[in-house]
This record gives C-alpha cells, structure tokens and sequence, in this order.
C-alpha cells in the first residue's frame, strides 16, 4: 500500500507496471474508487498529473490518502476483480445504476398450460422477452399476444371459464376447450411475436384468414382480419431492420459542461424496444465506466454500437469485448459505425440526445452570456409575496437540467422581520435554504436567481457571503425583463426571445406561481381562524 503524504510530491515508482486493480481510500481507510488498468503505474499516475481534469475527478484525487493494488495476468482479468470488487464495496466515486428504474419483461410460466404476465425480476422458472424500457409498449405487446393468442393470464387454473374466454381473449384450457397441444400452438405463436417476428406471424394470420374466407368463415376472417390489423399498428414504428435477426443496443454520448448525456436504445431482431436516458457527472474514462456499471445488471447483446463521441482505444475496446463476451457466454462487438445501417442507428440516438439538448442548449447560452464557472445545471430562485404588510411569505424552485425539480420546492413564512420589508426578507430566505444545505450536506446550486431588482439581489449577495459561500448570482426584473449582477450598477439587456431568457422566465414565472400559492393558503388559514370556519 502506498501513503499519499501530499499530491504534488506524489511517487509512483512502487506501483507496479503491470495489469491489474488499483484502489483508492480516503483518511478513514474507506474504499472510495476501485479501478482497473493495462498499466498500473501508468493508470495511477494520470490521476495526479496537472492536466485538466473534470471537477468530480478532482474532488476524487483530493480525497485519496492510501493507494492498493492487486496484479493480475491480463487487462481481462483486471476487468473481471474489479466488477467483483465495485459490486462488493460499492465505492462512492464508481458510477452506480443501481437506482435507475427497474424495467419490466414480458414472461410466459413454465406450466402445462403456461400464462402471459410482467416481470421485473429474470428468473429461470420464466421465459422472459425485453427488457422494455417504455411501459407502454410493453403493455401494447403484452396486451396483442393476449388478444391475438388467446393465453390465459389467471394465476391458477379456475374450475369454470372466466370473463376473458367470454369476451374472446382466452382460449379456456381449464374446461378442455383446447388440447394441451392446440394450447401449444397458440403458445408457440406468441412466443415468435414476443421475439420480434412479426413478420412470420402476420404471414401466418393472413394464411389463416385466407383460408377461412374460402371456407366461408366469415366471422373468423373478421376476427383474424382485426388481428392483423392490431398488429400493424402495434408493430409498424418499432420495426427498424426487418432482416437483422439478432440484438443489438445502440449508446450516443453527448458531454455538456460536467455532465455526460448518454441514450441507450435496444433493438431486438430489429425492433426497438424504447430508450432509456442517464445524465452522469463526467469523470474521465466515464464511457468505459458506464458500459461496466450498465451491462453488470442489464443483457448483454450480441453488437453494441457506440457513437463516435465516445472515446475508447482500440486496446480498451477489445479488453471489453472479451469482457462482455465472457459474462454472456457468447462473442460480443463493441462497433463505431461510420455508413450504412448501423450510422442510421446511431444518428437516431443521437436525434434523441438532440431532443433533449434544446433546454440543455439554454443553461449553454446561460454560461456562455454570463461567464459562469459551471454550466448551471441546477438554479434555484426566489420570490418574496405579501400583500400588505401580513402574510409575507416566500417561494423557492429549484431546477434541475433546466426541468422542474418538484420535490425540491421550498415554502418560507418570514420569521425575522417584523414589517413589510422585501430585501429584509430576501436576504432571510435565502440565508435559511443556503445554511440548511450546508448543515445537511446536499449539494449547492450553480445558479441563484432572484425575483427583483438591485436591491433583492443585494440583499441575497449578503446573505450568501456571511457563509462564505461564492455562489453566482443574478436577479430578473419583470418590468423590462433586465438581469441584474451583483455589483453591476446597470442591467444587462439579452434577447427577450433568447433560449437562455425563455428559460429564465419560465424558473420565475414558476416561482411567483408558487409562492402566491404559498400566500393564498396562508390567508386562507388565517381567515378560518378568526371566524371559526
């Protein structure tokens, strides 16, 4: 173990050359970081080199008192301890999914007569197909195969036919209206669809159909007709490869200030299950960090296609194939496409990136406008109200990516100040969330917005600098719509049709929402309480 008695007299001749696991503890001896390398000595020593560094990784470094390491034989078998480390020990500074949403399969039971259902869980006593990252689609499916298939959906077998056999959707083993074989079949049906061959079962619909139309079935051919139809609408956007008959996930990265945007879409024998969207704080070598933390509890498919912006060498790319190929049992391609299908597919993840960039574009623009240190992922703003000189209340919204952030609203009742007083009254509030943040030890905003002028915005300045705080500061007058900086005399005037000022508007225009919300309620409960009511 190496003692790191101070970074700039850093020394990382005892670490050894070779592949392996490095981990780092900090001054309580607490793993904080588990990583793996080619070179160990190489690997540790970029974290104390003077380049730029993403802020989360700074923070690591400044944490790190003892450095450890385990040698192994191979890049692969580094990657192996080190999964089986990190799920051991969880450190703080590992990229963890583990409280992404959990998403759901759609599963047939292993019975004699087995039943269609949702499961979150892989389980071998199932057959699962997914996971499906929307609920909807997995619903719609789930609710096709029932209908076109007729499979029981009951958790044990009733002694009479139930309401789904009188209204069509169930064939009803349990009063042997169908042969175990006959049931079969329908099962097998189901089974192709579920897999994405949609193809093969509407070829097999139409034949039925034809057939009974000869017959003069006409019922039947309504009823298969209506099948056929469910299943083209159903199925007709999430075909994107009819040919392709294995699966395949599609990753676009995207960097935005200290964050890193990432779409994962997953496509099963060419149809697309839905996407699914993480937003991580950027570290370095964040993308090999993620497909390890993604794919230790997600499928692993057979390709997966990365766009370019993720920067993986060729000898990283190849450690994690064999990886990957290692834990599913089969071979596994990490693929950057450059033409044809599979750069429609990346583009197409990367439209979805850019769908959710346009509010991202504006804390860019905010930045960028007020030379901030940080993209201000996180604003949070306030709004004195009263109406006289009672019921002087505040609101306070926070948003997150330039979203809402409900659960992190704030009502304030002014306890400090005895009269109508606007900046008396800012500077409390604002005093009140920043040192409630600090004594709990959540994290600060990049952004103060404040609802007023020069004076509001002074006021919330010196609220902020009796703890010490440097956080940046602005104010949004409503008259004219001017943004006012601390300690700048005259108001800068943007673009009122500006991204970054439809932004701003919409966090104020939010605020003064909630906090007259706040003040009616408070009226309202004064009311009922001098009249009884």
């Amino acid at each position: 173990m190496l003692e790191i008695s101070g970074k700039d007299g850093f020394s990382s001749e005892k670490i050894p050359i070779g592949p392996g696991v490095y981990i780092y503890r900090d001054d309580s001896n607490e793993i904080i970081y588990i990583g793996k390398a080619k070179s160990l000595r190489a690997r540790v020593r970029s974290y104390f080199s003077n380049s730029d560094k993403p802020v989360k990784t700074q923070l690591l470094v400044s944490k790190i008192a003892t450095i450890d390491w385990i040698v192994v034989d191979s890049e692969v078998e580094a990657l192996l301890l080190e999964n089986k480390l990190v799920k051991q020990h969880l450190p703080k500074y590992n990229i963890s999914l583990k409280d992404s949403k959990t998403f759901a399969y759609i599963a047939l039971t292993k019975e004699p007569f087995p039943r269609i259902l949702t499961s979150r869980k892989p389980s071998g006593k199932l057959e699962m197909f997914g996971p499906y990252t929307e609920g909807y689609m997995r619903m719609n499916l789930q609710e096709a195969a029932v209908k076109v298939f007729k499979l029981r959906v009951c958790k044990t077998l009733p002694k009479r036919a139930c309401l789904n056999f009188h209204i069509g959707l169930c064939s009803a083993p349990c009063i042997g209206n169908v042969t175990k074989a006959q049931y079969g079949e329908q099962v097998e049906k189901a089974r192709e669809f579920l897999k994405g061959k949609y193809e093969d079962t509407l070829l097999q619909l139409n034949d039925q159909m034809n057939i009974a139309t000869h017959d003069l079935h006409f019922e039947r051919a309504l009823e298969l007709r209506n099948q056929i139809e469910s299943i083209n609408l159903l199925t007709h956007r999430q075909i994107v490869d009819k040919d392709r008959d294995f699966d395949q996930d599609v990753l676009a990265f995207r960097k935005l200030g200290e964050k890193m945007l990432i779409v994962q879409m997953g496509i099963r024998r060419g149809v697309l299950l839905g996407k699914k969207e993480f937003s991580l704080d950027l570290q370095t070598g964040i993308e090999q960090e993620f497909l390890k933390a993604y794919y230790s509890s997600n499928p692993i498919p057979r390709e997966i296609l990365l766009s370019q912006k993720c920067w993986i060498d060729e000898s990283e790319k190849t450690s994690l194939e064999e990886f990957f190929s290692k834990n599913r049992g089969a071979s596994v391609s990490l693929t950057v496409p450059e033409r044809a299908d599979k750069l429609a597919l990346i583009k197409l993840a990367e439209k979805n990136i850019e769908v959710n960039l346009e509010e991202d574009s504006a804390l860019v623009d905010l930045q960028a406008a007020l030379n901030l240190p940080l993209v201000p992922l996180i604003i949070e703003c306030f709004d004195i109200s009263n109406l006289g000189r009672e019921h002087v209340v505040s609101g306070m919204v926070r948003f997150a990516n330039a979203k809402p952030d409900k659960s992190n609203y704030r009502k304030f009742k002014i306890k400090t100040v005895a009269q109508q007083d606007d900046f008396a009254s800012m500077n409390e509030v604002v005093g009140r969330r920043l040192r409630g943040l600090i004594e709990q030890k959540l994290p600060l905003p990049n952004l103060l917005l404040i609802d007023g002028g020069p004076g509001q915005v002074s006021a919330a300045m010196a609220a902020q600098k009796s703890l010490g705080l440097q956080i940046p500061l602005i104010g949004i007058a409503k008259k004219f719509e001017e943004i006012y900086l601390p300690d700048e005399s005259q108001p800068r005037i943007f673009d009122k049709n500006s991204r970054m000022m439809l932004l701003l508007r919409k966090i104020r225009d939010e605020t003064h929402r909630f906090s007259i919300g706040y003040n009616k309620k408070r009226r309202e409960m004064r009311m009922r309480e001098e009249f009884g009511g």
